[in-house]
């Protein structure tokens, strides 16, 4: 369900609105599969109407299951906006859409939240990745009769002559 405020009930007072939002409502489109929101968006906001606009405030908050970039560990994050403040303006070429009275608050809540979601997360900041496997190298024998195992790669372009 998105979230709607109807602009006549700002006229006498302030709104208080306090709930959760599920993330397919947010429509979040992470493009991440590193990043999943992990449930709903919970909002405690306040709408006000001033002069030709729209302040919003409050605080929104939204867990995510991630994984980390370097070891593949899940990780849960949390995206907390404790001071979270935006101006819509209601005319001019940035004005929101307003239908029937009714500005919807959704797409400006997700905007906002999008931006706060972890580029690279990692379980810690000094996570050292996946172990290292023991690649053992086969002991084959090449055309020469050597076995590879002593020689690299650099020692083979080395004995070419030009």
């Amino acid at each position: 369900m998105p979230l709607i405020v109807n602009l006549r009930h700002l006229d006498d007072e302030n709104l208080e609105l306090e709930g959760e939002i599920p993330a397919e409502e947010l429509d979040l489109d992470t493009r991440d599969e590193m990043v999943q929101p992990a449930g709903p968006l919970e909002h405690e906001i306040e709408v006000q109407k001033v002069e030709d606009g729209l302040l919003i405030y409050g605080r929104l908050s939204l867990m995510l299951a991630c994984q980390c970039v370097r070891c593949l560990k899940p990780v849960s994050y949390e995206v907390n906006l404790d001071n979270w403040a935006r101006l819509l303006p209601l005319t001019g070429d940035e004005a929101v859409p307003v239908v029937n009275d009714c500005v919807d608050l959704t797409p400006y809540l997700r905007e906002d939240i999008l931006l706060e979601f972890p580029q690279h997360p990692l379980c810690e900041q000094e996570c050292r990745g996946l172990p290292k496997a023991s690649v053992g190298k086969s002991e084959s024998t090449s055309s020469t009769g050597r076995g590879s195992a002593g020689s690299s790669a650099w020692d083979e372009l080395n004995k070419l002559k030009f």
